[in-house]
């Protein structure tokens, strides 16, 4: 990759590269279910940062290299906030932990290659690959100084994330540590409605049966009987 690519003297560190964050609907919708969940999963938690398609500057000279937009990115050790994109000489020299990338037909051979050699360089710990085409998982953890695959994908747990990877006959689930399965926007807001309307059932329920109580309550003082005397 050319470390000059996009390179303007005037604005060194672009916050765009003047590329699409997804090529279709389907890597969109997985970029997007990926790294919310993982802000769900992390929102207790001030010292871990999550993004998505933001470039990553590992060093400040251009010269030396340009940067690279992981799809979502995840940084221990780091705080939330807004970035336009991640300068890691001003964040303290920490560098993304995990990377994932999502596939589309626009991605060459070449491209990935050369996004797995950035990660190992760069000092990314866990790196994952899913191809929702073909429904291929690939991923790779840091020993020593490389990145080294995995064979053993269906059932694996991040070592960072804690988050279980399945691979289904049609696609790929992911679980939290809790068992929950990561889920798309609108099935996050149709648990959050069902969450709500339940809550206000039982709210309803119970005012109720207080209603209810309160009435018991009025006929027996109606017959001189104290409900709340001692028996």
């Amino acid at each position: 990759m050319n470390p000059l690519a996009y390179f303007d003297p005037d604005d060194p560190y672009p916050e765009s590269d003047g590329q699409p964050m997804a090529e279709n609907t389907e890597q969109f919708d997985w970029i997007v279910k990926i790294k919310e969940n993982l802000e769900i999963l992390f929102a207790d938690r001030p010292d871990v940062f999550v993004a998505g398609d933001l470039l990553w500057y590992p060093v400040a000279d251009r010269r030396v290299s340009g940067p690279v937009a992981p799809d979502v990115m995840v940084v221990f050790g780091r705080p939330k906030g807004r970035r336009g994109c991640y300068k890691q000489w001003e964040e303290g020299g920490v560098a993304p932990q995990v990377a994932f990338e999502i596939l589309s037909p626009a991605n060459s051979l070449k491209e990935m290659a050369d996004k797995l050699a950035y990660y190992e360089l760069y000092g990314v710990e866990e790196y994952y690959l899913y191809d929702p085409g073909t429904n291929r998982l690939e991923l790779w953890i840091r020993q020593g100084e490389r990145l080294r695959p995995i064979s053993h994908i269906n059932g694996w747990v991040s070592p960072r994330l804690g988050i279980r990877f399945a691979l289904t006959p049609e696609t790929l689930e992911i679980f939290g540590p809790n068992g929950r399965s990561f889920l798309t926007s609108i099935e996050l807001a149709r648990r959050a409605d069902h969450a709500t309307a339940r809550a206000q059932e039982q709210a309803t329920l119970a005012q109720q049966e207080h209603e209810r109580a309160e009435r018991l309550a009025a006929r027996l003082r109606a017959l001189g009987i104290d409900p709340d005397a001692d028996t």
